[in-house]
């Protein structure tokens, strides 16, 4: 690479102070003491196990809970939202960085796609709020990473690996919506990296992984502010302290539950609106 020079003024320029792009003090806050109250009792209506370097799907009605629990060892796993009703609305995990952070944690939201931008759920707990952010820069629950995917596998590799989670994802969602795998490819979307650790080096800036300090009987909640479709791959990085896309790492279950809260205990729970903007974009 050429050699660049500084100019005079390099230190000056690098002195500036940083700006928040978007401050959020105007952001619709969530009803956290009125989630806390509604799973103070609640009720399992379904669960489903995601096996070792696979992926599954499920509903979650608005108004109910969905956690992710981890079972049997160290496992991070790729998130997929989708309103159920309408594919075409799924999680923005882009605009959910910009607004919460690279990585989210109770009270934060998961963001729908334009042109609807809502909550699509809210983080209602979290067993690993207390990590925070490490020593690294590392942090869980990330929504910086895009998926490990056969595509990039088979450019930095040229191997046909199957068992990622973007193929994964795919699958799940074919069979869930008894699409053709072609049709439901262009639906999958980028994630939520769930108990994944994760960050950017100091040095040269490139995104990194590390051991995830999940372990069996964590989990993260999210309460469901619309009709979602949830669908969840087990990584086939295990807990991402080494490798991903390939069969290499221990790997391990994860379980999702949906689960009810008392009947009226969500009485002043209003379900967000769709974005305001008329959509007219100057014309």
């Amino acid at each position: 690479m050429m050699d660049v020079l500084a100019p005079f003024d390099a230190d000056e320029r690098r002195a500036v102070s940083p700006v928040i792009c978007y401050p959020t003090v105007t952001l619709p806050q969530p009803d956290m003491a009125l989630y806390t109250a509604a799973r103070s009792e609640l009720t399992e209506v379904a669960q489903i196990r995601i096996p070792p370097r696979e992926a599954n799907a499920i509903d979650v009605p608005a108004g109910h809970f969905l956690r992710i629990h981890s079972v049997e060892g160290s496992q991070v796993g790729d998130l997929n939202l989708f309103n159920r009703h309408d594919l075409g609305e799924r999680f923005y995990s882009g605009k959910t960085r910009a607004l919460h952070g690279t990585h989210v944690t109770m009270g934060d939201r998961l963001w729908s796609s334009f042109p609807n931008l809502r909550p699509m759920a809210t983080v209602t707990h979290d067993t690993l709020a207390w990590y925070g952010i490490d020593d690294f820069g590392g942090s869980v629950h990330d929504v910086i990473g895009t998926r490990c995917d056969p595509y990039t596998g088979h450019l930095l590799s040229g191997d046909h690996y199957h068992h990622c989670c973007h193929s994964n994802l795919t699958r799940a969602l074919a069979d869930h919506t008894n699409m053709p795998i072609k049709e439901a490819e262009p639906h999958i979307h980028d994630v939520l990296n769930v108990f994944m650790c994760t960050g950017f080096t100091r040095d040269t800036g490139q995104y990194f992984m590390k051991a995830s300090p999940v372990r069996p009987g964590d989990y993260i909640e999210f309460f469901a502010e619309i009709d979602l479709l949830a669908v969840l791959s087990a990584c086939p990085g295990g807990d991402c302290s080494t490798v991903h896309s390939s069969d290499a790492a221990e790997c391990f279950p994860l379980d999702i539950q949906v689960l009810a809260p008392k009947l009226g205990s969500l009485q002043e729970w209003v379900p967000p609106q769709v974005s305001g903007y008329d959509r007219s974009h100057g014309r």
